[in-house]
């Protein structure tokens, strides 16, 4: 999967930083600090996904408390 940009960009995470690689998205203006993106798979991930129904994720934490994470295949999950 790689990272893939879209209409509400705002803001990209660890643009200037060799060791991750640039995560584009929306930093939402709010108390909560959400941030969303989006992920696109090649041919052959839908094909995994669709034939085990599984999608695996590594969150950094840094040592630090884990966020709440959200995954939806549906933009308007965010916005209508």
């Amino acid at each position: 999967m790689k990272p893939k940009k879209f209409k509400e960009v705002n803001c990209t995470y660890a643009e200037n930083q060799p060791e991750y690689y640039p995560l584009p998205g929306h930093k939402v203006d709010e108390p909560e600090g959400r941030f969303i993106f989006c992920m696109h798979m090649n041919i052959i991930e839908r094909l995994r996904v669709l034939i085990t129904g599984n999608i695996w994720c590594s969150l950094m934490t840094f040592k630090k408390p884990l966020t709440p994470s959200y995954f939806t295949t549906k933009k308007t999950d965010f916005w209508e």
